[in-house]
């Protein structure tokens, strides 16, 4: 995959199947401490494939967010911009870029609830008709981590 496109992929209209965890920093198991939404995501590509931008819809939260990609020919890199309708914010990037395989890692420095944490996003199982994004945060420097939202996308018939 050439990583300046990397996100040409992802244009249309997505259904999404969110999994996100009660507690972000929590990595205990179960059932009960996951929590299921729906999401509709309508993305669009930019600049030659050079950009990507998306907004998704929680419609059972009464929430929206969006995501603006941009990639740097100079690092050859993404970085990566979310933002939510909850705070009105643009938070810190995350950086990064995709394997050979396909598979899409990027990191990033932000706070949670007050507490500093890196933040990793992976997009992966890349096809025609969807892909699967998750994040995951960690509080020591990167050695261990914790994926607490999942995002499983499945492209909307034209």
């Amino acid at each position: 995959m050439d990583n300046s496109t990397g996100f040409g992929f992802f244009t249309g209209t997505y259904d999404v199947v969110n999994r996100q965890r009660k507690d972000f920093l929590d990595p205990s198991e179960g059932e009960d401490h996951w929590q299921e939404f729906p999401g509709v995501t309508h993305a669009s590509a930019h600049f030659d494939g050079r950009a990507s931008f998306d907004e998704i819809e929680f419609p059972t939260r009464g929430s929206a967010g969006m995501t603006l990609r941009l990639y740097d020919p100079a690092a050859d890199a993404w970085s990566l911009y979310w933002a939510s309708s909850r705070t009105g914010t643009l938070f810190p990037p995350v950086v990064g870029g995709f394997q050979p395989d396909g598979t899409g890692v990027f990191h990033g420095d932000d706070k949670y609830e007050g507490r500093k944490v890196q933040v990793r996003y992976v997009w992966s199982e890349i096809t025609e008709n969807g892909a699967h994004w998750e994040q995951a945060f960690s509080v020591d420097g990167g050695e261990t981590w914790v994926t607490n939202w999942h995002m499983y996308m499945t492209r909307r018939a034209a």
